[in-house]
């Protein structure tokens, strides 16, 4: 890796740091933002007692100026102290551990289908000729038509109640009993997903089958296949890498809908719960969480099209 490709990484990094840094102010001002009284929205919700409102006050900093306040909560994030839940009366990182694993099980699940129907599907359309294509862009046309929610109530009625075949609630006990009732969430999921790395693939393949680097290979007699590979797909890579970053990152946020829809105790769940009770801390720390997942990963998104591709972080020059 050049100097040049380096220093845009560095650059990267340092954006990387910025936006973390900003969304934790925009994170922690939502209790300062809540109408009301502060010490009620930490209460949850509920009337506080004068004894509620001197721990809450002491607890949380609220005697101090604000950008104190900001200090001792971020400080307590980065030192592993994500403060207690006022409704659960427990501390909030006891209440995400367990959730987060099934919400990454089902975010990595869905994931694969993404990567093997999105990506296949739209290697297809760009190379089995006419036909396949246009199938394929009925089918992504209704993929990005559908909601996730109206494709949860679709599976669950066709698969769960009238077949029968896979569970409709809860996540199961155990990888496989897990894998087996994540199957209609996952596939819920992906369904949007599919259709639009479908089509970007596609796009992206076409570009590079029509690129004259392709028409000299294939002059050259290279065979079809090595052809595909190395000058085709991989040059086809970074731009379908940029969504996949771009998805996977968003696919933490979009659980939620699937969770609710089956009645799954992830991530998304317990976030949605949190924000309809007012429990702010717990609100606080997943939604820290998902931005943070969704910066880290689309920087490494970038950095892997970095190492693929060097010349697409370097700057262009203008005339």
């Amino acid at each position: 890796m050049n100097a040049s490709v380096t220093r845009q990484l560095l650059g990267k990094l340092g954006g990387l740091l910025l936006t973390l840094f900003l969304s934790s102010i925009v994170i922690f001002s939502a209790v300062l933002l809540t109408p009301g009284d502060p010490v009620v929205a930490l209460a949850g919700g509920v009337r506080p007692t004068p004894e509620m409102i001197e721990a809450i006050t002491v607890q949380h900093h609220l005697d101090q100026p604000v950008w104190v306040q900001y200090l001792y909560w971020i400080g307590g994030v980065l030192t592993g102290d994500l403060g207690s839940s006022f409704v659960y009366k427990t501390p909030v990182v006891e209440l995400i551990g367990p959730r987060f694993g099934v919400t990454l099980l089902l975010v990595l699940y869905t994931l694969v289908l993404i990567v093997v129907f999105g990506i296949g599907s739209g290697i297809l359309a760009a190379t089995r000729g006419r036909a396949t294509d246009r199938a394929v862009l009925v089918a992504t046309s209704f993929g990005v038509a559908l909601p996730t929610f109206v494709v949860a109530i679709l599976l669950i009625w066709v698969f769960g109640r009238v077949l029968g075949w896979f569970p409709v609630y809860g996540a199961g006990e155990g990888i496989l009993d897990n894998l087996y009732h994540l199957t209609l969430p996952a596939i819920s999921l992906s369904v949007l997903y599919i259709a639009y790395l479908s089509r970007i693939t596609r796009g992206a393949v076409v570009g590079q089958l029509h690129s004259e680097h392709v028409d000299t290979a294939r002059v050259r007699g290279i065979p079809r296949g090595r052809i595909f590979r190395r000058h085709v797909f991989l040059n086809a890579s970074p731009q379908i890498l940029a969504i996949s970053g771009a998805t996977v990152a968003g696919l933490f946020a979009a659980s939620a809908i699937a969770e609710q829809a089956f009645g799954i105790g992830g991530l998304g769940s317990l976030l949605t719960e949190a924000a309809a009770r007012k429990d702010l801390p717990v609100v606080q720390v997943i939604s820290l969480l998902l931005v943070i997942l969704f910066v880290v990963l689309n920087a490494a998104a970038d950095v892997a099209i970095a190492l693929i591709d060097p010349d697409s972080v370097k700057p262009r020059r203008t005339a």
